[in-house]
């Protein structure tokens, strides 16, 4: 749950999001569920020269299970409250 409450956060802000067979989306999060499906609106494929079949694509769902990495905006990582969230969560409070 820590995660999904801190994607709720995220919302409309820039993200990109990396998937297990290499393809990089970048776009505003528009949604995110418990189990960390993303939705993406104005997308964009990061390696368009790779994926050109992409290039139409402007909103997109993306299942939790095929995302390796999610990237977010730098200045979106607030570390002290990842850091107190994830204390709170360990001592199961």
């Amino acid at each position: 749950m820590l995660f999904f409450s801190y994607f709720k956060d995220l919302v409309g802000r820039e993200v990109t999001v990396e998937l297990k067979n290499d393809l990089a989306i970048r776009g505003t999060l528009h949604s995110v569920d418990q189990y960390l499906n993303i939705k993406l609106e104005n997308t964009r494929v990061v390696d368009q020269d790779k994926y050109p079949h992409m290039l139409s694509v402007r909103n997109c769902f993306i299942r939790g299970s095929v995302v390796r990495y999610v990237q977010l905006p730098p200045d979106g990582v607030d570390t002290e409250l990842l850091h107190d969230a994830t204390r709170r969560e360990a001592r199961g409070g």
